[in-house]
């Protein structure tokens, strides 16, 4: 056990390692002495890899033990320690963090091999690798954190290094403006987490500060303390996980660098809320109505952000409303207290959506940068192995068995129905028709028809295999992932529901096949309807569309950040602008400038006594010594 907490302590200290060594390489690299793009590449590679295998390694351990057993933690240090109050840089691995490590490391470090590729011949090619390593140790540390504080701590770390990362291409300003957007919108959500935090301390921090301890003694709260504080833990998991009202961050952070996208998306940034909600279920369980609140949004952010997907001509943007269109079917899953089928759908998602990623990436790479699918056509003949791997993707995507994503996907939907919430599931199934047909509109415009840019297409090749291979092994988990959570309509042990039992506070309906065939069939019937109508528009071909009416209105996604904008942006700017004008030159700077007037005459009276002549000086001494002498005198007598 002494080796499993050593290991533990280990998984994020590698990326983080990593990091600090190329940003010291980077930083001290003279012109004279250029660092090789090869051996940045390898030292990004070697931190993730490493954290890997040790994950590899407590999951092994935690999976030796008995059920009820399943938990160790470490403590690197102490932290700090105020009278009674002891708080630990600990790691607690349990069977929730541990498949979490696993996935975040495995997908994490294919990442970093695609990177190294991609970033081929880019000027800051150390800085890119530091700020990646970062990412992924803040992640691990917001996986691993045995309390919410430690949590919070990886928290802000992954919030610090999505502004890095999203505005890399520092050079363009609406690559800058494109971070400050996420870095802002994520400190509001923010501050609902850390007012969270500080309600549930005041309930039962006396008792412990780590979650075990937190779980112990969760009966000492009252009903309505647990609601305040699930709603607002939920509010920093509608920043980080980009749930309406906080979801507008997300599709700008398409302004980064693809292997970014596909980082922030896939098994780091964007899961962290779900995560986040799973890890406090013995809190949300308690109180239907919080979980209510965090299914509702969930599945109404599902169906705005699918809406958006249907009409955007960005192959990045399309897959980035998908993205929060999947995670509003994980805060589903978890709103109707099905914890352990959101997690399935996080562990699913995380393979395709990286694939579909890296394989958008690659599509653009060889198209010198190119991101309008509307100037693109064809390319299944140029990018056979892209075209494959993503083909694999979005199938899983859509939600065709037997591919990852439609395993994990039924499992929510189902669980809504059985726990009673048809509406939800009505919405799901919705979904799962958007879904689908968005999908298939990008790979039959991308790939199928004729060039629409045929100077474009006579050069394009396929992706070097640095970027290819991880794509093939993104695409056989994309396929197979699902097989690990099979339901039991078709034989299954739903090995990785029981695996989360000792974590998550799952709340199971009794078991109805018949339910489960209704979930499966309207799945399946939902993603052939959106397959069919894509088919029937795309598939041989079309022009790009001139929209009008709802459609122009949902292309420039309801003017939602113009609204925003216009409500909270502007009236901000204002207030401060009078303030700087009108309030700070009476309010802070009239203070300032008397004080400095006061020193200035008083040093215009002092001045007089500084003639610069030396006798005087010594006048101006003899009469001090004369004045001293004179009081010693009188106080002797």
């Amino acid at each position: 056990m002494e080796h499993s907490t050593f290991y533990l302590g280990m998984i994020p200290l590698f990326p983080l390692l990593g990091a600090v060594v190329i940003g010291l390489l980077h930083v001290f690299t003279c012109k004279r002495w250029q660092v090789p793009q090869l051996l940045y590449g390898l030292l990004a590679c070697v931190g993730p890899a490493m954290s890997f295998f040790l994950a590899m390694r407590v999951f092994l351990e935690l999976r030796a033990l008995p059920v009820e057993a399943r938990f160790f933690s470490h403590k690197a240090f102490t932290w700090f320690s105020v009278g009674d109050l002891h708080l630990d840089m600990g790691f607690l691995a349990d069977p929730l963090s541990s498949l979490m490590l696993l996935f975040v490391t495995f997908i994490g470090t294919l990442i970093h091999v695609y990177s190294i590729g991609y970033m081929d011949g880019d000027k800051s090619y150390g800085k890119f690798f530091a700020y990646m390593n970062l990412f992924l140790g803040s992640m691990l540390i917001l996986v691993l954190g045995d309390s919410p504080v430690v949590m919070f701590v990886g928290w802000e770390g992954v919030g610090l290094c999505s502004y890095l990362l999203i505005s890399y291409y520092s050079e363009d300003r609406g690559n800058v403006l494109a971070g400050n957007k996420a870095f802002i919108v994520n400190r509001i959500g923010d501050l609902g987490f850390v007012l969270g935090m500080g309600f549930l301390f005041w309930a039962i921090g006396s008792h412990g500060f780590d979650f075990l301890s937190l779980k112990a003694n969760a009966h000492l709260m009252n009903e309505s303390t647990i609601l305040i504080v699930c709603l607002l833990l939920f509010v920093g998991a509608t920043g980080k996980s980009a749930q309406i009202p906080l979801y507008v961050w997300l599709p700008d952070a398409m302004a980064g660098p693809t292997p970014v996208s596909a980082l922030i998306h896939a098994a780091t940034m964007v899961t962290a809320g779900v995560y986040m909600v799973a890890r406090f279920s013995f809190l949300y369980v308690e109180v239907a109505a919080a979980g209510m609140v965090v299914a509702w949004i969930g599945i109404l952010t599902a169906l705005l952000a699918a809406v958006f997907g249907m009409f955007q001509d960005d192959i990045k943007k399309i897959l980035a409303y998908s993205t929060v269109s999947q995670l509003g079917y994980m805060f589903a899953g978890v709103g109707v207290t099905a914890y352990s089928a959101g997690i399935f759908h996080v562990f699913t998602h995380a393979f395709f959506k990286a694939l579909l990623f890296l394989g958008a990436g690659a599509v653009i790479y060889v198209l010198h940068h190119e991101q309008n699918i509307w100037k693109m056509g064809g390319l299944k003949k140029k990018m056979p192995i892209t075209y494959w791997t993503m083909l694999i993707g979005a199938l899983a995507l859509a939600g065709c068995p037997p591919f990852a994503g439609f395993f994990s996907k039924d499992e929510i939907l189902y669980s809504a129905l059985a726990n009673g919430h048809v509406f939800i599931w009505l919405i799901g199934v919705l979904v799962a028709a958007m879904t689908a047909y968005y999908t298939f509109r990008m790979i039959f415009v991308v790939f199928h028809g004729n060039p629409r840019d045929q100077h474009a297409y006579d050069h394009a090749t396929e992706a070097p295999a640095v970027m290819t291979v991880p794509l093939i092994i993104l695409a056989v988990g994309a396929l197979f992932a699902g097989f690990y959570n099979l339901p039991a309509i078709f034989g299954g042990e739903q090995m990785i529901s029981h695996w989360l039992a000792p974590s998550v506070a799952d709340h199971h309906a009794q078991h109805s096949f018949f339910l489960e065939f209704i979930a499966i069939a309207t799945s399946i019937a939902a993603f052939a309807f959106g397959i069919w109508v894509a088919y029937k528009r795309f598939g041989k071909g079309a022009e790009e569309p001139v929209f009008a009416g709802f459609a122009r209105f949902a292309y420039h996604k309801f003017y939602v950040d113009e609204l925003y904008n216009a409500l909270f942006v502007q009236p901000y700017k204002t207030v401060g602008v009078a303030i700087s004008e009108e309030v700070e030159p009476h309010m802070t700077d009239a203070p300032v400038t008397s004080v400095s007037r006061l020193y200035m005459r008083v040093g215009s009276l002092v001045k007089v006594f500084q003639s610069g002549y030396v006798r005087i000086y010594a006048i101006y001494m003899i009469l001090g010594l004369g004045i001293m002498s004179l009081i010693l005198s009188q106080s002797l007598n």
